[in-house]
């Protein structure tokens, strides 16, 4: 991973091309989030040219797409470290995943499933490499670089607004093939971008394979090669064992486009001012509340910096499975006002929605800063696609757990997500000081490197 920023310049606010790389991950979001608010009502659909399949053969599709989306990133990251470079994966994905959309939008079944395939190979070249690149633009050390992700992941959020609004009401108003069409036009806009400004704005970023250690920085044991010193495995085991408390907070996090989407279809009030919100635009309180949040909270992790009181990563993180926890006791209550009464208020899913952001906050964009600083140099784009493998998993699992709602009803599955969840979160903060130990000082700011109290601002790219 290279980095064309200086550490004399770590307090001049961030580099042009985190916001060109903001704006390119916008788009892709766009794209993703549009289809997947799309893909379990369209397969659920009876009357308006649906697929018309049950809840469970709906949620295990979305299950398998979403969990292989992050699966791939795995082989992805490690082609773009041994072989291509971070840019040209990024390229090749985004235009892998223009043509599958576009797929998207042709009526037949065989198709629809072949451009679920183009979208899972090109996210696996596009996603582990665009976020190394964030990291690559800020050297070691440098204390803004966990507020770069973090506004890295308004541009996530931004996104998904858009292909919320864009694509969910085309797709529910207008017709399906609207939507998922349109989001191939976001896609295309993402690589776009990222072809004309690249150059520009990323100098050298990603531009080459991960660097090969020499003879000297290579360990040696009776003069034979060693892949890794026992330093860099504890930092690999640290990111390891992070990643299954990672699979409890997305498995319960990723209902919102699954049974938390249909449940918001069929079980929730969306009369508002006399006019019925459509169901995908419901998932934009998440969008809403984190473009409103993030910069809040990398002020929060900037002044704690600056101040030497920063929270450790698992700290951080254990707080979001927590916050996850409460955001599902809020289902419990809107899952027993509609049984009750027919239909629950929107207001429970707001509230969910809410606390779910700010546990997203807490663990979604410091994971990615961990990885890029925790990682090994050489294998930072395998190991950031070994990250995303957590996220397949969970995908999967949520899925099916998702499924088991026709059998167990909601509040069986919402309630199993609260103790899970917070369980996960309890055990991550008694783990914390041992996870903390064995990252060896990687994931710690600097002196030189103190961020200054603006890190949580945007600023342009000028």
């Amino acid at each position: 991973m290279q980095s064309t920023v200086a550490a004399g310049e770590a307090r001049k606010g961030h580099p042009p091309g985190l916001y060109l790389l903001f704006a390119t991950e916008m788009w892709e979001r766009m794209s993703y989030y549009g289809m997947r608010g799309l893909l379990v009502l369209f397969l659920t659909d009876k009357v308006r040219g649906g697929f018309g399949w049950s809840t469970a053969d709906a949620l295990s599709l979305y299950g398998t797409y979403t969990g292989l989306v992050y699966l791939t990133p795995i082989l992805g990251g490690y082609i773009a470290d041994r072989f291509i470079g971070q840019r040209k994966a990024v390229l090749m994905g985004g235009v892998l995943m223009v043509i599958g959309h576009l797929l998207l939008a042709l009526p037949g079944i065989p198709i629809f499933y072949t451009g679920l395939g183009f979208l899972i190979i090109g996210n696996g070249f596009f996603k582990p490499n665009i976020s190394t690149m964030v990291g690559g633009l800020y050297p070691a050390g440098d204390g803004r670089r966990d507020g770069a992700f973090t506004i890295f992941y308004m541009g996530i959020n931004l996104g998904a607004v858009l292909g919320n609004f864009i694509c969910g009401t085309l797709g529910e108003r207008v017709g399906w093939h609207w939507g998922f069409g349109s989001a191939g036009v976001g896609m295309t806009l993402g690589v776009l971008v990222f072809v004309a400004l690249g150059k520009r704005f990323l100098g050298n970023v990603g531009m080459e394979p991960a660097p090969r250690p020499t003879p000297a920085q290579t360990p040696t044991v009776n003069g034979k090669r060693r892949a890794f010193s026992r330093e860099e495995w504890d930092r690999i085991i640290v990111i390891l064992i992070i990643a299954m408390f990672v699979v409890a907070f997305w498995t319960g996090f990723e209902q919102a486009g699954g049974l938390m989407n249909l449940y918001t279809d069929q079980k929730v009030d969306r009369s508002m001012f006399g006019w019925e919100v459509p169901t995908t635009w419901f998932q934009n309180f998440n969008s809403v509340f984190i473009v409103t949040l993030a910069p809040i909270f990398a002020m929060v992790w900037s002044s704690l910096a600056a101040k030497g009181k920063d929270l450790s990563i698992p700290v951080k993180m254990s707080l979001g499975l927590i916050f996850l926890a409460v955001g599902f006791a809020f289902m419990l209550g809107a899952s027993k006002e509609s049984a009750a009464d027919g239909k629950a208020a929107a207001w429970w899913v707001i509230m969910a929605y809410l606390f779910h952001t700010m546990g997203e906050l807490c663990l979604s964009p410091v994971g990615l800063s961990m990885v890029s600083k925790v990682a090994p140099q050489r294998v930072t784009s395998a190991m950031m696609g070994v990250w995303f493998l957590a996220n397949a998993v969970a995908n999967k699992l949520s899925g099916v757990l998702g499924g088991y709602s026709e059998k167990m009803g909601e509040f069986s599955v919402f309630l199993t997500i609260v103790i899970g969840a917070g369980l996960s979160g309890v055990i991550l903060l008694f783990l914390a000081p041992m996870l903390k130990r064995m990252m060896h000082g990687t994931d710690e700011v600097t002196p030189a490197a103190a961020p200054t109290h603006q890190e949580g601002t945007v600023h342009p790219a000028t």
